[in-house]
């Protein structure tokens, strides 16, 4: 056999072999480049998601109104992004990107820091780099500077630095109203407060309630101490403790504090409306010529009876009046000559009316007790109090709604509750069905002022409420 005829012929042309090794080196260029076009798109993509300030404040006001209505802690609001599986195994796949240095953005020699659980002053000040006795010559500067270490979770202070290190300014915004800074001078730190006053603006809400107030009015947007406002502006005509309906609903106008487009805080009332039972109570705020405010009827009649119809805001009626009850720690029929209102220990319980105080002590089974009387006509027992409330004694004078002591179970009581009793010229009657005297209307002198005020607040009220139905149908 010759040379020639023992070489084995190639497999494949030459070309074809080249072909292969162009295409292999191309597929390996591809797996390097794709995956990281991929993943960088997906974080573009999350980002601006993230950023999106109208996602943003949606997310933020769902978290809000979640605390509102189950009294829980908030969570992230960027929660549903973070939890969801499918953005998890996204962005599990991708390296996070280097935060932005925030610092050096503003300026080499600026410094922030948050405060954390554990966080001191001189913590703080460890951390921007400054000595232990940088934080004396602070403190000792003015005495105003103290509040520097009045620190709060969250809170962020500001540091200016010098080319050498020093302490130049340090900034810290205390609520959104206010904010401290320390500027260094000549001899040591000046202490400057900002105060912002904020844009006062009217603000509407309306609410239907499908299971209590207070989670419904949360829900509508309406802060508790507003809630509570409201049910004492209508405690007059509603007992709250046991008229309130599924289906019931209420209107309110009131005044919001806003600073830089931000609310910081209400103000009063400035109208209302709530329909119980079929029932529709309105009520305006007015300030009189010399200065004295208080509700009244769109037409001008006054929300305030000479009574509050409830003493205990938000309680359960446990027993009503009944002149055949059997006693439930006697055991034995006995009339119950007042109604009961069950609620926590130490709930405030207030005077139904102006008048002064005939006993603030204890008597045999109503235990602690304060009975008011109330002009010539009416009075009042309040009975099985766990305390009395400062200033409420014996011979003293109180003033309607003023809290006057507090829910216990005293005396012959089987759990904490308050007894009710109302009289009238000394008979004992039901105070739930009991008809209740009215306070003064608008003076005929000031009515043509309270209409100019009331009629635009009505008309808004039924504008808003017009607006909102008819974008709920589309």
């Amino acid at each position: 056999m010759t040379k020639e005829s023992s070489k084995a012929p190639p497999l494949y042309p030459k070309t074809h072999l080249l072909a292969a090794s162009g295409i292999a080196a191309l597929l390996s260029l591809a797996l390097l480049v794709f995956p990281s076009s991929d993943v960088e798109a997906k974080k573009t993509t999350l980002s601006l998601e993230l950023e999106s300030p109208a996602e943003q404040l949606t997310q933020d006001q769902d978290a809000a109104e979640a605390v509102q209505a189950t009294n829980e802690s908030a969570t992230s609001p960027f929660a549903q992004i973070e939890n969801s599986v499918e953005e998890t195994k996204e962005t599990a796949q991708v390296e996070p990107a280097p935060a932005p240095a925030v610092e050096e953005k503003k300026a080499p020699n600026h410094r922030e820091v948050i405060v954390s659980k554990g966080d001191t002053l001189s913590t703080l000040f460890e951390k921007v780099g400054l000595p232990a006795a940088s934080v004396h010559e602070v403190l000792a500067s003015d005495k105003q500077a103290k509040q520097f270490s009045q620190l709060k979770h969250g809170q962020k202070l500001e540091f200016e630095l010098n080319p050498e290190g020093q302490l130049t300014n340090l900034h810290s915004k205390v609520s959104d109203l206010e904010s401290i800074t320390l500027t260094k001078n000549d001899k040591g730190y000046t202490f400057n407060r900002i105060t912002a006053k904020p844009t006062v603006r009217s603000a509407y809400v309306h609410g239907v309630i499908n299971s209590s107030l207070s989670q419904s009015a949360a829900r509508a947007g309406l802060s508790h101490s507003l809630t509570m406002d409201m049910a004492s502006v209508f405690g007059y005509d509603v007992d709250f403790a046991q008229d309130i309906r599924q289906g019931d609903e209420f209107d309110v106008i009131y005044e919001q504090k806003v600073v830089n487009g931000k609310a910081v805080g209400n103000g009063p009332i400035l109208s209302a409306r709530f329909t119980n039972r079929g029932k529709t109570y309105t009520a305006v705020r007015y300030t009189n010529k010399q200065g004295n405010s208080s509700y009244y009827t769109a037409d001008g009649n006054s929300m305030r009876k000479a009574f509050i119809r409830t003493p205990v805001d938000f309680a359960r009626i446990s027993s009503k009046f009944s002149m055949g009850r059997k006693h439930p720690i006697l055991n034995k029929i006995r009339a119950h000559k007042g109604v009961d209102y069950a609620a926590p220990r130490g709930t405030p319980i207030k005077a139904a009316g102006d008048g002064k105080v005939l006993l603030a002590g204890r008597r045999g089974g109503y235990g602690n007790t304060v009975i008011i009387q109330h002009g010539n006509t009416y009075r009042t027992l309040y009975g099985h109090m766990q305390g009395f409330a400062k200033g409420v004694k014996t011979g003293g004078s109180v003033k309607q709604g003023q809290v006057i002591g507090y829910i216990g179970t005293t005396g012959l009581s089987t759990g904490p509750h308050l007894h009710y009793e109302f009289q009238v010229n000394g008979v004992h009657v039901d105070p739930l069905g009991q008809k209740l005297p009215m306070a003064d209307p608008i003076a005929k002198a000031e009515r043509a002022r309270f209409l100019a005020q009331s009629q635009p607040l009505m008309a808004r009220m039924d504008q808003e409420k017009a607006t909102m139905l008819a974008s709920s149908k589309r």
